[in-house]
């Protein structure tokens, strides 16, 4: 099943990355730098660019989203557990995943794998079913970042867990009910951050798996963040601490 790619960033992004785009869409008329840019990455990737009426990008995706661009993909490949694993190795780093529990605001889930990706997470982990999944407006909310992370798919999420924990990581969990700051735990270690459901938070049985549950100090009035803005802090300080050794 084809899906697109709207927005001209994350289409850059989707060009630079390899992915397998079948033809470029730009609304005739448009111009400017980014269109020249992405007309010279199709060219040398030799993917067709067509310019099309605006009749046939409203019947594509809303007019006001796709900023007078759009690539035409086969649906993303997902990569399995194995591969994510075998990130970190490879590059002979500490390994650092990000564990979505049950996310479901296709939003968050693009910011989410956006800031994993410039803090240099190896691979997201995302559940099958109960949460979001990668489509247009998850490449789009992630600023063309889901075609450089691995993701993976998973039907269990506490199980998964278990086997990270086999392979040596320690298992994060970020929620309000933990009992250290999220700047107490030792994130140099092989560690997977797991970020839970915008209302719910993590659920019980991924919460057990998990060796620590750390918070994130509040002082509003207001009694939680953002699931993506939590995510994003947290990864922040894996990302300091390791720069900092």
């Amino acid at each position: 099943m084809d899906t697109v790619i709207a927005g001209r960033k994350p289409v850059i992004e989707a060009l630079r990355a390899g992915t397998a785009i079948e033809r470029v869409l730009l609304l005739v008329g448009v111009q400017g730098q980014g269109i020249a840019d992405i007309q010279r990455l199709a060219q040398q990737a030799r993917v067709p660019v067509v310019q099309v009426s605006r009749q046939e990008f409203r019947e594509l995706a809303p007019e006001h989203a796709t900023q007078g661009v759009l690539a035409v993909i086969s649906a993303r490949s997902l990569v399995d557990l194995d591969e994510i694993l075998e990130h970190p190795r490879k590059r002979h780093e500490q390994g650092f995943l990000l564990v979505l529990d049950e996310i479901e605001d296709p939003q968050n889930l693009g910011a989410l794998v956006r800031t994993a990706e410039c803090a240099g997470v190896h691979g997201v982990i995302i559940p099958k079913h109960h949460a979001a999944t990668v489509t247009s407006a998850v490449v789009k909310a992630s600023a063309g970042a889901t075609e450089h992370m691995p993701i993976a798919e998973v039907t269990n999420v506490a199980q998964t867990l278990k086997r990270l924990k086999d392979e040596g990581y320690w298992v994060v969990g970020l929620d309000g009910s933990g009992d250290r700051p999220y700047t107490a735990v030792d994130f140099e270690l092989p560690v997977a951050l797991v970020v839970g459901n915008e209302g719910r938070g993590i659920r019980r049985l991924v919460k057990e798996r998990c060796d620590f549950l750390v918070k994130i100090p509040l002082r509003g009035k207001i009694s939680s963040l953002n699931a993506s803005v939590a995510g994003a802090v947290v990864m922040y300080e894996v990302l300091r601490q390791r720069e900092k050794s």
